[in-house]
């Protein structure tokens, strides 16, 4: 019997890059992006993961997750899951720890599709070749001119769909759609994302406002935690405009609890917050059962090969910090092609390389 590849200690390289200009959204203001790297060796292979967070991410994985996993075997994520969730059990499920489980379980999957010489893709059943993306970011901190050149841009490279940032300065924000719809023409959707900034009824008036413009995707309109809101956008927002959240779940519960109180018509997930791809392919699970579509929250890079195996995913985020990320730090980030990616199948795991180079000049 050939002896099981065991898993070693997770090494964790905390990285902060700054933003190529000052930005914000309806309720947050930055100007860089961290960045939380697990590596994990097993086999004689290296498994690559991350998440996007608090350095403190980084600190929780090397303090409380790297002994649950140590040694455990690198084919059985299932049992390095759960492990996991039992060492963080008095430390709550949400937040960081649940971010750190998520970086750990990527490079998990990674390194599983390494030793199979597959792609995660390809380990977890390819369904799509290619899968739709959507421009993000139109930030409020843009003057109108770089909004326009930013979500203009990717209708001109072939994207259906663009999205912008809304809610801090709502008696500006008619304005800044007209300027975005100009800017887009006739060929491509445009997307908003409020951030929670709005109350219900504030939402309900600027649903009317961004309906002349024909927006068909308003991202939380108000705070992802008030479901009954969500609900009574959802109700009664304009025919044709998906009202859409849940980034900031961290585990099935939370999804299950969006999909029950017909919050949402579009289930967001983030395979760096809700537990890695096994925590994903949960919240498509729920999602496909309650005949709701799922998207993939920002992470393109890592979100692809998850999304090409699940045949109902609707698109993903092409998030503007994260895309200069990823084709900073990584040699092997997917580029799009008229606004959709494909997986690499002739790298194996999600296809990404560290460029040391480029990490230790940002490393923490």
């Amino acid at each position: 019997m050939r002896d099981v590849p065991k898993l070693e200690a997770p090494r964790v390289t905390v990285a902060r890059v700054p933003t190529d200009a000052p930005e914000s959204d309806g309720t947050l203001q930055w100007d860089a992006t961290t960045i939380v790297l697990v590596e994990i060796d097993g086999g004689g292979q290296t498994g690559l993961g991350y998440s996007y967070g608090s350095p403190a991410t980084g600190t929780y994985i090397r303090e409380t997750l790297a002994d649950a996993v140590t040694g455990l075997s690198a084919m059985d994520i299932p049992a390095a899951h759960r492990a996991m969730q039992h060492a963080l059990r008095n430390d709550g499920r949400a937040g960081i720890a649940s971010m750190a489980l998520s970086a750990v379980d990527n490079a998990l999957w990674d390194l599983k599709a390494r030793l199979l010489d597959l792609s995660v893709a390809q380990l977890l059943g390819q369904a799509q070749d290619s899968v739709a993306l959507y421009g993000s970011g139109g930030f409020t901190s843009y003057d109108d001119d770089r909004l326009a050149r930013q979500l203009g841009g990717w209708a001109d490279d072939g994207f259906a769909f663009v999205k912008m940032k809304v809610g801090r300065d709502p008696a500006r924000d008619p304005e800044r759609l007209r300027v975005a719809c100009e800017a887009i023409g006739d060929g491509c959707e445009l997307f908003v994302d409020a951030n929670g900034a709005f109350t219900r009824k504030q939402a309900l008036l600027m649903a009317e406002i961004f309906a002349r413009c024909d927006v068909r995707w308003f991202e939380e309109p108000v705070s992802s935690d008030d479901l009954a809101g969500l609900h009574l956008l959802r109700d009664r927002a304009p025919p044709g405009m998906a009202i859409t959240a849940g980034e900031y779940g961290y585990d099935p519960w939370y999804f299950r609890r969006m999909l029950e109180a017909g919050a949402v018509d579009v289930l967001q997930a983030d395979a760096t917050r809700c537990g890695g791809v096994t925590g994903f392919l949960k919240a498509a699970r729920l999602a496909e059962a309650f005949q709701v579509p799922i998207s993939a929250h920002c992470a393109p890079a890592l979100h692809l090969h998850v999304c090409a195996a699940l045949p109902d995913a609707q698109h993903i985020e092409w998030f503007h910090d994260h895309v200069r990320i990823e084709h900073l730090l990584f040699e092997g980030a997917p580029d799009p092609v008229q606004g959709r990616a494909e997986p690499d199948l002739s790298r194996r795991g999600f296809g990404l390389e560290m460029k040391p180079q480029e990490v230790a000049r940002h490393a923490l």
